[in-house]
C-alpha cells in the first residue's frame, strides 16, 4: 500500500505544480492584457483628441477645446484625468494657452523633449492607476492635411502631448477572481484524477502487495501462498500463472531443505534463504562426494589422514593442528599427522588416552569455554579446540587445533559441524582400510604367538635390504629352536607343546626393542632381527632370552612339571653375509652347530662352519 500512497502523492504534487504554473501564467497574461488594453484605449483617445483639436483649429473654434476634452473624460469612466500640454514651439507661435495646458510633471517634460510615449503604473493596496503620456509630432496625414501649414515647425517636431490617467483597479479584482476560478478548477481536477487513479490503481497495488507477501514466504521456503486479484485481463492472467509457478516450486523445492538436512546437519548453514541454503548444502555435498571418491582409491589409512589434513588446511584455512589415532583396546594414542605444531598435551596422555578430556567425554573441548579446561594440557597464551571422532569399536580420531587468535576460535567452532561431515564421509573408508590392514596383519602373524610369520619376513626383507645398504644399517640374526620339542608333543601332547611355544613367543616380545623384529619361523623355530645392535648387545639379548626361557616351569599336572631349554645360532649382516637371506642361512647353520654339539647353548657363526660339508 505504500506504493499507492507514493504514487498518489507524486501525482498530487505534479498536478499542484501544473496548476500553480497555469495560475501564475494566467495571472501574468491577464495583467499584461489589461495594461495593453488600457494602453490601446489611451492611444485611441489620443488620436481622437488630436483629430478633434485639428478640427477645432481648422474651424476656428480652438477656444472651445476644453469642453471637448471634458466630454471625453466624462464619457470614459476609466479615464480619471486627461490634459494636454503645448511644446515650446507652439507656445512661441500661439502663446501659453489655457492654464491647465502647462507642463504638470517630469513625464510631460520628458515626452515633449523625446517625442516618445511614456507609460507608468502606480499601484497601492486599494487602487491601480495607469499613466499614459503620448506626444503629438508634426507629420503629413494620409488625408493630405499638413501640420506644417498651421505651425512653424519641421516634420517630426513635437507639437504637444496628451496625458491620461486610467483607473485599472478592476483588473486586479478580475485577475484575482480568474485565479480563484483556476485554483478551484485545478483542485477539483486533482480530486477527480486522484479518485480515478485510486479506483483503477488500487487493485493492481493489492495484486503487487499480495505478490510481495508470497515472495517473502517463498524466501522462507513456503511456496503455498495463493495469489488473488480483482484485476481483469493481464493482471488476472499473471495471478493465475504465479499460482501455477508456486505449485510447481512447492513440489520441487518445498521439501528440499528437509531432504538435504538428512545429509548435512542444519548447523552447517546459517542462511535464512532456503534456496541459498540448498545451494550451500549441495555445494558441500559435492565437495564431500569428491573427497570420498578420492579417498576410496587411497591405499591406506595414513593417506586418508593426510587428505583430512588437506581439507583442514585448504578449505577451512586452519594452520596449526595435529591428528591423533587412539586405540580403544589399549587406550594408547598415536600421532598420525602434524603441521610442525608442538604437542600441548602431557606425554602421559599418549600412554593413557583416558587422560584426554576430549577422548574421555567424547565431546568437543574448546579452551575459551572455561579457564584451564583440560587439566592435561600445557598450553599457555594459546587457544585450542579438540574434536573427537569414533571410527569404529577399536579406533578413534582426535583433531587438536591450536590458534593464538580468540576470534579464530569462534570461526573454527562454526566449522566443526562441516568438518565432522568430512569425517563421517571418511569413516566407512577408514573402517575398510583398518579392516584390510587387520586382515593383512593377521595373514602376516602367527595366530598362536602373535609374532610375525615367515611370509611377513619375506616381504620385510625385500623392503629393508635397499634401505639397509643405503644407510649402512646392520642386523643381527638370531635363530632359536626349542630343544627336544618333538618329545614334548609326543610325551605330553600338543596342548603342552603349544604352551611352550606361546611362552617362548612372549619372552621374545619382552626382550627386544620396537625397532627389532621377532618371527615364528616355523614349528618350534623362531628368528630375531636386532637392528643396529653391536656384538655385545646382540649377545646380551641372546643370553637374556636363553636364561628367561630356561627359568620357566611348565606344569603338567599337580605332581609333575618340566623345564625346557633353547639353542640359539647368531649371524650378522653385513659382517657375515652381503644379504640378509645369507645371514639367516648362516644363523641356521650356527643353530645346527649348537644342536649337534650339545644343545642349550648360544653359538655365533664363523666362516669355517660354511666350509664344513656336513653343515651345508
Amino acid at each position: 500500500m505504500k506504493t499507492k500512497y507514493k504514487l498518489l502523492f507524486i501525482v498530487t504534487v505534479m498536478l499542484l505544480a501544473l496548476g500553480a504554473a497555469t495560475t501564475i501564467n494566467v495571472g501574468l497574461n491577464f495583467r499584461d492584457y489589461s495594461i495593453k488594453s488600457a494602453q490601446e484605449k489611451a492611444q485611441m483617445i489620443a488620436a481622437i483628441v488630436k483629430d478633434g483639436l485639428t478640427a477645432h483649429m481648422v474651424n476656428g473654434i480652438m477656444d472651445k477645446r476644453q469642453y471637448f476634452l471634458d466630454q471625453i473624460s466624462i464619457n470614459n469612466d476609466p479615464v480619471k484625468a486627461l490634459w494636454i500640454v503645448r511644446s515650446p514651439n507652439v507656445i512661441r507661435q500661439y502663446g501659453e494657452g489655457f492654464a491647465n495646458e502647462s507642463i504638470r510633471d517630469a513625464i510631460d517634460k520628458e515626452v515633449l523633449q523625446s517625442g516618445k510615449k511614456v507609460l507608468k503604473i502606480h499601484e497601492t493596496t486599494d487602487k491601480i492607476l495607469l499613466r499614459v503620456t503620448i506626444p503629438y509630432n508634426a507629420e503629413i496625414t494620409p488625408s493630405g492635411a499638413k501640420c506644417l501649414s498651421c505651425h512653424n515647425v519641421k516634420v517630426g517636431d513635437t507639437l504637444g502631448a496628451i496625458s491620461i490617467n486610467f483607473d485599472i483597479t478592476d483588473m486586479r479584482s478580475a485577475g484575482l477572481l480568474s485565479i480563484f476560478k483556476i485554483i478551484t478548477l485545478t483542485l477539483l481536477f486533482i480530486i477527480v484524477v486522484l479518485y480515478l487513479i485510486n479506483y483503477y490503481i488500487t487493485p493492481y497495488i493489492r495484486l503487487f502487495t499480495n505478490m510481495q507477501i508470497g515472495i517473502k514466504k517463498a524466501y522462507s521456503g513456503d511456496f503455498t501462498h495463493e495469489f488473488e486479484t480483482s484485476v481483469a485481463g493481464d493482471g488476472k492472467e499473471i495471478a493465475r500463472e504465479m499460482n501455477e509457478l508456486f505449485k510447481k516450486m512447492q513440489s520441487t523445492f518445498g521439501d528440499i531443505k528437509h531432504n538435504l538436512s538428512t545429509f548435512i546437519p542444519q548447523a552447517c548453514v546459517t542462511s535464512a534463504d532456503p534456496l541459498h541454503e540448498a545451494k550451500t548444502i549441495i555445494s558441500e555435498l559435492s565437495d564431500i562426494y569428491k573427497f570420498k571418491k578420492t579417498i576410496e582409491l587411497d591405499a591406506n589409512k595414513n593417506i586418508i589422514y593426510t587428505r583430512i589434513a588437506d581439507v583442514l588446511e585448504k578449505k577451512y584455512h586452519i594452520q596449526s593442528f595435529s591428528l591423533y589415532e587412539v586405540s580403544t583396546l589399549t587406550n594408547h594414542r598415536q600421532l598420525v599427522y602434524n603441521t610442525n605444531t608442538p604437542s600441548i598435551c602431557k606425554a602421559s596422555v599418549d600412554l593413557d588416552a583416558n587422560l584426554c578430556r576430549t577422548y574421555r567425554t567424547r565431546s568437543d573441548v574448546i579452551s575459551t569455554d572455561f579457564v584451564n579446561l583440560c587439566q592435561e594440557c600445557r598450553a599457555e597464551d594459546i587457544n585450542y579446540i579438540c574434536i573427537p571422532f569414533s571410527i569404529n569399536e577399536e579406533y578413534s580420531l582426535i583433531i587438536s587445533i591450536l590458534t593464538d587468535d580468540a576470534l579464530k576460535v569462534s570461526e573454527i567452532n562454526g566449522h566443526i559441524p562441516s568438518i565432522k561431515n568430512y569425517l563421517e564421509a571418511a569413516k566407512p573408508v577408514l573402517e575398510s582400510r583398518i579392516l584390510m590392514e587387520k586382515l593383512r596383519d593377521t595373514s602376516l602373524r602367527d595366530g598362536m604367538t602373535g609374532l610375525y610369520n615367515r611370509r611377513f619376513l619375506e616381504e620385510f626383507i625385500d623392503k629393508v635390504m635397499k634401505q639397509a645398504q643405503r644407510k649402512n644399517e646392520t642386523y643381527s640374526i638370531l635363530m632359536l629352536d626349542v630343544d627336544f620339542f618333538k618329545m614334548v608333543n609326543d610325551t605330553y601332547g600338543h596342548d603342552v607343546g603349544d604352551r611352550v611355544i606361546v611362552a617362548l613367543g612372549k619372552i621374545l616380545k619382552e626382550s627386544i626393542r620396537e625397532s627389532d623384529l621377532a618371527i615364528r619361523y616355523g614349528g618350534e623355530e623362531f628368528l630375531i632381527m636386532l637392528h643396529n645392535a653391536d656384538d655385545a648387545g646382540t649377545m646380551q639379548v641372546a643370553k637374556k632370552i636363553h636364561k628367561a626361557f630356561a627359568e620357566l616351569t611348565f606344569e603338567i599336572s599337580a605332581t609333575e612339571s618340566i623345564h625346557k631349554t633353547i639353542s640359539i645360532g647368531i649371524a650378522k649382516f653385513p659382517k657375515d653375509g652381503d644379504t640378509i637371506w645369507k645371514c639367516i642361512k648362516y644363523a641356521d647353520t650356527a643353530l645346527y652347530v649348537a644342536k649337534t654339539t650339545g644343545r642349550n647353548k648360544i653359538v655365533e657363526y664363523t666362516q669355517d662352519m660354511s666350509n664344513n660339508d656336513d653343515l651345508r
